[in-house]
């Protein structure tokens, strides 16, 4: 996906966001986080999106601390909220593209623009589906290519850092398979951070196969990673739900 992409996707799933979050109202619970209330959701992804646009602008090298969110509520909250998601918007659509600043995933991005018009993009969406769960509603699709491109990051990205917890004692091999657009990872688990190839490596102890918009919200826990879907050995999947927290 190209940079101008990402940033759409994040300027429209910010704006759902804050719609939704304004008609749930700040003290609805938020299902996938069951120790936040939609107030807590926007204080936390407002100050996301200050902090990654502080780096963009700035073009800091070293990471630094988010940024304290105000004790507002209710209308002030969401025009906090407003605001912050269209300081990123713009800062990521005019920063240079060549401008150097601090990552944190270990996959090699086409440049430090592209990682965070990509994580951001894919923060504010995943926390969309928060705000619109707090609705008591089924959270709005996501389009099956940037979906795909989620569950990439999931398991290329934060999933190969040392503090992921999903791991297991002996060698295993989990497949996941995007039955929509035919992308395909194999992830390779065992006492060390797991190591995902993309595509179809040898043999899986257990294959996960369904829609790229599934896939993304189940392995970002918004959705059970179980049922007909699963072959082989489902102990990988409850290994998942129980370890993949992030």
């Amino acid at each position: 996906m190209e940079i101008i992409d990402y940033v759409n996707t994040l300027d429209r799933e910010g704006r759902l966001m804050a719609d939704a979050a304004e008609e749930a109202g700040p003290e609805a619970l938020v299902p996938f986080c069951p120790d936040w209330r939609v107030a807590d959701l926007l204080r936390h992804t407002g100050s996301v999106h200050r902090w990654a646009a502080g780096m963009v602008a700035g073009a800091l090298t070293e990471p630094v601390p988010f940024p304290e969110a105000p004790e507002l509520t209710g209308a002030p909250l969401v025009a906090w909220f407003r605001e912050g998601h269209a300081a990123l918007v713009r800062t990521l659509t005019e920063a240079p593209a060549d401008v150097r600043c601090w990552t944190f995933l270990p996959t090699d991005p086409p440049s430090p623009l592209a990682f965070w018009a990509r994580r951001q993009a894919h923060e504010t969406t995943v926390h969309r589906m928060d705000a619109q769960g707090a609705l008591g509603a089924a959270p709005s699709p996501v389009e099956a290519r940037f979906a795909a491109d989620g569950v990439d990051e999931v398991l290329t990205g934060f999933h190969a850092r040392p503090r992921s917890r999903v791991r297991t004692p002996e060698p295993r091999v989990l497949r996941l398979r995007a039955s929509d657009t035919g992308d395909a990872w194999t992830v390779r688990l065992s006492s060390e951070p797991a190591v995902t190839v993309r595509g179809d490596a040898g043999p899986a102890d257990c294959e996960v196969k369904g829609g790229a918009a599934w896939l993304y919200a189940a392995l970002w826990n918004r959705a059970p990673l179980d049922g007909a879907a699963v072959s082989g050995d489902a102990s990988l999947v409850k290994l998942w739900q129980e370890t993949a927290g992030i």
